[in-house]
């Protein structure tokens, strides 16, 4: 295994898997919800689920820890000035080779609006993030997923500058996804991540190679709902937005 190079900063607060949450460094942060997100929920949903087990200070719990606080903080901070994970100056993300966006654009959109870029037809997208924005993404998504939706990565198979890993997503289907009926079915996906980080460490660009298709196919097993049905139990199932992630 290469040598860890990716920097780990150890910050005191409430959760194992992601940093800069809480403690001084965040006592002045703007989140999107009104404050900081807890994931004990989709912690407990990792801990049951996860395929590996990383110990840690090795390279893959770093990455991994890496991946989770910059998921965090795309999808629960607004000001570029509080991100620590990136430099905001710098940064760019693209997904499946689509043109790279600048984070204010990510910020804009929100972040499963800018994972689910798509050029289908609007006709033919069983979600349209052209017609979402960044809190009723979150949204609809923290109703299909009550309990979270966990990540993991599976190997890294380069260090730093130039982190290239593989990578797990799942769910469980407890709740409807536009009109769909909730299967309560494992939902997974698989997906490969370039990393590349500048000379202080921050993420200067982000890659992501994955089918959306196997994600979105899932969700559209359940038999549609009536319209009546589908706002009652997505209204039940939502919860705090800020609770989940």
């Amino acid at each position: 295994m290469a040598s860890a190079k990716v920097s780990e900063v150890v910050v005191e607060g409430y959760d194992k898997y992601r940093s800069y949450i809480w403690g001084e460094g965040e006592k002045n942060t703007v989140w999107r919800f009104g404050a900081p997100p807890t994931y004990d929920i989709v912690n407990k949903l990792f801990e049951e689920g996860r395929t590996q087990e990383w110990a840690v200070g090795t390279l893959e719990e770093k990455v991994q820890r890496l991946l989770k606080s910059w998921e965090m903080e795309i999808f629960h901070k607004v000001r570029p000035q509080d991100f620590k994970t990136l430099n905001p100056e710098t940064f760019t993300s693209s997904i499946n080779g689509r043109p790279a966006a600048k984070l204010e654009n990510v910020l804009g959109i929100g972040g499963y609006n800018a994972f689910l870029q798509t050029t289908l037809p609007v006709n033919l997208r069983a979600y349209d993030p052209s017609q979402e924005t960044s809190e009723s993404s979150q949204l609809v998504f923290r109703g299909t997923f009550p309990r979270g939706f966990a990540i993991e990565v599976l190997e890294v198979y380069s260090d730093a500058p130039v982190i290239v890993y593989k990578f797990r997503h799942w769910a469980y289907m407890e709740g409807p996804f536009k009109g769909h009926a909730p299967t309560g079915e494992l939902v997974e996906f698989y997906g490969t991540a370039i990393f590349t980080l500048d000379e202080s460490m921050k993420l200067e660009k982000v890659e992501i190679f994955y089918d959306p298709s196997v994600l979105l196919g899932q969700l559209l097993k359940g038999p549609l709902l009536d319209v009546g049905e589908a706002s009652i139990t997505s209204t039940t199932t939502s919860g705090c937005p800020f609770l989940r992630s």
